[in-house]
């Protein structure tokens, strides 16, 4: 069994592999951020009530997917349903 010594600049430069590593996966998460989101958080996020979202629904203002008993709205939908009153209510 050898031994082996690690000095403070050994330890900094993991330190900054580590901290370039990290920035990289966090950028990657970024293209992963959450698609598909349900009822509730589509409320939250517009700041409507459960009775507008579903007006949403009845007049095609928004698109959704029903899975059993929930309903689904895409992320990317959402924005480009708000995108002909130049007003875009996810960020």
């Amino acid at each position: 069994m050898s031994l082996q010594i690690l000095t403070k600049e050994d330890l900094l430069n993991f330190k900054i592999e580590l901290l370039a590593e990290l920035r990289t996966l966090m950028k990657g998460n970024e293209s992963n951020k959450k698609k598909w989101l349900r009822s509730k958080e589509v409320e939250q996020l517009l700041k409507i009530s459960s009775g507008t979202l579903q007006n949403y629904r009845i007049n095609g203002t928004i698109k959704w997917r029903k899975i059993g008993s929930t309903y689904f709205y895409c992320l990317d939908a959402l924005n480009d349903s708000f995108d002909d009153n130049s007003f875009s209510p996810v960020s």
